[in-house]
């Protein structure tokens, strides 16, 4: 199954690479949620794995949490990954469809915001659950089907009107139920699913698009329209944007659904899971329920 073109995935987060300070306030966001939940588990992680690391913002934020004593960084893209090592800890290049560790490896596997640009979501689970140490920590956020809906509205209107059809130009995204029963279809015990959002805002639509591109976000859909978008439909799709979606104040918000993954590698002393119907969460983490904007807006 080929959903996304990662040659092209790699390129952007590559492209992204040098600045990417300037736009990291999601994947630090997420980040911080990431590690809290890390402190509420009672259990030590000696060895972790940062799966997706970006230029290092997980490692920033961890800081020994966990128990953590050594940690390995690995990401898609070579330049991101060369960033991230300034921070001392083994890092490597890494496609996360292929993983090059040894069974029983890691006692924490930790992804921040990247497996959702993966084809083969079912395969890469197992290979986590194979590097996981009886009784590890699978701990991962990625974006859901509840991700920039403002954006994806504004497009297929824009398209629709200038171009006469609609093409892929946001990323199909997983939902609650989906990624649960995954985690189970790849062996993890006790797996939990829940949905949280990070909503933003901006002055202009063209500071989403920005952003977008500086976090390396940008269209990787294997079946997107070749070439660039026409001037006419990316100046309906703003004023679609700016029409439907701007506050009493102007200001314009971006939603990002983001779905944690929770899932233990099988060990004889675990706790027995509860029925299916118990698998999935649903409520926001940390008091953010979607109501309010992420720490500070953007301009």
């Amino acid at each position: 199954m080929k959903i996304f073109n990662r040659s092209l995935v790699r390129r952007h987060r590559d492209r992204a690479a040098e600045g990417f300070a300037a736009h990291d306030f999601l994947v630090r966001e997420v980040a911080e949620r990431l590690a809290d939940r890390l402190d509420d588990v009672t259990r030590r992680f000696p060895v972790a794995l940062d799966l997706g690391c970006h230029t290092g913002e997980m490692t920033d934020t961890l800081r020994g949490r966990g128990g953590i004593q050594a940690l390995v960084q690995c990401d898609l893209s070579p330049r991101m990954a060369a960033r991230a090592a300034a921070n001392g800890n083994p890092t490597l290049a890494v496609d996360e469809e292929w993983l090059p560790f040894a069974p029983a490896s890691f006692d924490l596997v930790i992804s921040n915001l990247s497996l959702h640009w993966v084809n083969d979501l079912p395969g890469t689970l197992l290979q986590i659950r194979r590097i996981l140490k009886p009784d590890g920590l699978f701990l991962a956020a990625i974006l859901g089907a509840g991700t920039l809906p403002e954006l994806r509205q504004s497009l297929m209107e824009a398209e629709l009107a200038e171009e006469g059809g609609v093409s892929p130009r946001v990323s199909p995204f997983a939902d609650v139920k989906d990624l649960g029963a995954l985690l189970q279809r790849a062996g993890f015990a006790l797996p939990v699913v829940d949905a949280d959002t990070v909503a933003v805002t901006y002055a202009d639509p063209m500071r989403l698009l920005a952003d977008l591109r500086g976090m390396g976000e940008t269209n990787a859909v294997a079946e997107q329209r070749k070439g660039l978008t026409r001037r006419a439909t990316l100046l309906h799709a703003i004023n679609a944007y700016q029409t439907r979606f701007a506050g009493p104040d102007g200001r314009l918000p971006a939603t990002f659904q983001v779905m944690t993954l929770t899932g233990w590698a099988p060990h004889p002393d675990q706790p027995k899971p509860p029925p299916p119907r118990h698998l999935q969460g649903g409520g926001p983490i940390n008091g953010w329920n979607g109501g309010g904007s992420c720490p500070a807006d953007k301009s």
